[in-house]
């Protein structure tokens, strides 16, 4: 029979990677925050877009590992097929163990600006500068 407090044991769990080249080195808490980066030196020779992509990446990794921290807490503790232990799990998986990578949002175009003619607006008038205001100007 499972046993021991789950509460406390999550409050504890922290998870770390490291990226396939060894540069960034993140790790998450329990609550998959960062707690902590390691940069290597050499991520003076990585493009700012690339450093952000492997930093990004390697937290995803982390917390996938939390993840898996926490189904062996439960194991441990309340069990997986307890209603509890189901909660913390499906909790922990839907926030973390997510598809790789998230899909770059995509912004639609801008809608042409409109164009306005500069026509007169009452038969009368002759095409201005756009300074008329509809009226004589000389009956003031």
């Amino acid at each position: 029979m499972p046993g021991g407090n789950l509460e406390d044991r999550l409050a504890t769990l922290s998870a770390s990677a490291t990226d396939e080249d060894g540069v960034v080195t993140v790790t998450v808490g329990s609550s998959g925050a960062v707690t902590g980066l390691q940069l290597d030196d050499r991520v003076q020779r990585l493009t700012g877009a690339t450093l952000s992509a492997d930093i990004l990446r390697t937290m995803r990794q982390a917390q996938a590992a939390l993840a898996e921290r926490v189904a062996e807490a439960v194991d441990e503790t309340v069990g997986a097929d307890t209603a509890d232990g189901r909660a913390v799990l499906n909790s922990y998986n839907e926030r973390f163990l997510g598809p790789e990578e998230a899909p770059a949002p995509v912004m639609p175009s801008a809608p042409p600006f409109p164009s306005f003619r500069n026509t007169p607006t009452l038969p009368h008038q002759a095409p201005g500068n756009g300074f008329e205001s509809g009226r004589d100007s000389r009956a003031r």
